[in-house]
Parts: structure tokens; sequence; C-alpha cells
């Protein structure tokens, strides 16, 4: 596989990552004092995706600039966050749908670098880890969904 394009799936790892921080960290400054424990999950969750980021870039070689990247479909990720503010969705349950749709984004992401055979050994073991931490955070997300729609 060309280096050009493990470099590719790889920035877009880091490009989703950096957009899931960045999701996070808004949905942490609209969250109201009733859902305070959702502050410290998904405080949790941004800084996994910081080590990811950083993880990524030093098995991709990639320039510095492109951990501040956040992709286009990341943008649309973050919209749901913009949304929800207008409408006044600062339920516990609308907050955490609208947060699993975003981890259901980056599994995805996830998912289809691994569907990749041409990642090298390395990349391919620190994509799969990453890859266990995202799904279980998206699993933790969906069962306290769950429990908020009951």
């Amino acid at each position: 596989m060309a280096t050009e394009n493990v470099s590719g799936i790889l920035g877009d790892l880091i490009e989703i990552n950096n957009d899931r921080v960045a999701g996070f960290e808004k949905v942490i400054e609209d969250i109201n004092d009733e859902n305070v424990d959702l502050k410290a999950i998904f405080t949790e969750y941004a800084q996994q995706s910081r080590t990811n980021v950083q993880q990524l870039s030093a098995i991709a070689g990639t320039a510095a600039h492109l951990e501040e990247d956040k992709s286009v479909s990341g943008a649309l990720h973050r919209v749901w966050i913009d949304i929800k503010s207008l409408f006044g969705g600062s339920d516990r349950a609308s907050i955490l749908s609208e947060a699993e749709r975003g981890e259901d984004a980056i599994k995805k992401a996830y998912q289809d670098a691994l569907a990749d055979s041409g990642l090298p050994f390395q990349a391919q073991e620190i994509v799969r880890t990453q890859a266990q931490g995202i799904n279980a955070a998206h699993d933790r997300i969906k069962a306290l969904r769950d429990t908020a729609k009951a």
C-alpha cells in the first residue's frame, strides 16, 4: 500500500478524533448542573481522543498542523451540538442520543480503517487498541442513553 494512502487513513482518524474532542468540549460547556456526571464522562472521552491523536500522529509522521485539523464529515458531526442548543435539547436523553450519534461516526471510521488491509502492523495494532476504547465509550454512552429514556 502506498505510504500516502496509509497517511490518509491515519489522517482521517486524527481528524475525527479532533472532531470528537471539539464536540465533547462544546457539550460540556452547555450541560446543566443536573447532568454534571456527563461532564466527567465526556471530559474522559475528549482526553481519550487527544491521546489517540498523539499516538496516530507519532506513527503517521504527519505534520504538526494535522493534529488541529478537523474533517468535513466531522463538521457535520458537530452540527448536532448547535442544533440541540437551538432547540433546547438539554435533557439527558437528548444529550446522550446525540453523543451516541457522534460515537457511531467515530466507531465507523475505526471499522473502515481496520478493514483496510494495507495498514502496517504497528499501525493496525494501535488502531485496533484505540477502536476497542472507542467501542467501549460508545457502548457506555448507549447504555446511559437507554437508561435515560426508560
